[in-house]
């Protein structure tokens, strides 16, 4: 796949591509990272990229002009790629949507600045508009650079195992269940037992109940929307029980 940031600080995103999973996907050619500096593409002595509003406020807004040349030009070499204006008004980022984009030949993601951008912009020449959370950054780098990693680390081949990305939280509408690893006891608080007794049976339903109770004390949103199974609601109801015998205890 194919990531283009558009930008008007490229230096931002370049340190991003050298470490860890991203910097072994480029080096095995699973994908590419290019920055694309939208102040080449303005006119004039010193590039402005940015004006007032019309209608008066504060703040300035990213000009039509060098965007929009900036984009064409990246979609001209790019042409199977989908372009994306990264925008608070945008639509959330979900694992999900990440899924989406990570089956897409390539990606343009058009970085965002000052107080917005130009409306015309969104007319033509974006495809999707994506936010990373309901909060303002100061320009769309940082959700660039979120949504590059998201989407490669679900690319076939990316991560090593091959369920690796199944089993993390959100995948199957649930956090992921804890983890544990050495020393055996940390602290006088020691690694449950059921994971030291090698019946992977019973260290799956270990974690199953881990993380339902895991999304049920962090996050009980999820299971109102996801569909459980019929084990999980086993679980579930297991521990409704439980809960009445303490309350009538």
């Amino acid at each position: 796949m194919n990531f283009s940031v558009l930008t008007i600080f490229p230096e931002m995103v370049d340190p991003f591509l050298g470490y860890g999973i991203i910097r072994r996907a480029i080096e095995q050619k699973k994908i590419s990272v290019s920055s694309v500096n939208i102040r080449d593409f303005a006119k004039g002595r010193h590039r402005v990229t940015d004006d007032k509003p019309y209608g008066g406020g504060c703040g300035m807004v990213m000009k039509p002009e060098p965007l929009s040349a900036a984009i064409t030009h990246t979609q001209k070499n790019t042409p199977d790629s989908h372009t994306i204006l990264l925008t608070p008004q945008g639509r959330p980022f979900t694992q999900d949507l990440a899924h989406d984009l990570s089956t897409l030949p390539g990606l343009i993601l058009v970085c965002g600045r000052y107080e917005g951008t130009d409306e015309r912009i969104c007319h033509s020449l974006i495809d999707s508009e994506i936010s990373i959370g309901d909060y303002v950054l100061t320009g769309g780098e940082l959700a660039a650079m979120v949504i590059v990693d998201a989407v490669t680390r679900l690319i076939p081949g990316i991560l090593g195992g091959e369920d690796s990305a199944e089993k993390e939280s959100f995948e199957n509408g649930l956090l992921e269940h804890a983890h544990f690893t050495r020393p055996q006891m940390f602290e006088g608080d020691e690694v449950p037992e059921v994971l030291l007794s090698g019946n992977h049976k019973e260290i799956d339903l270990w974690r199953l109940e881990s993380s339902l109770m895991r999304t049920l004390l962090k996050r009980p949103e999820l299971l109102e929307e996801k569909p459980l199974s019929r084990q999980e609601k086993e679980i579930l109801k297991k521990w409704g029980r439980q809960i009445e015998t303490l309350i009538h205890v």
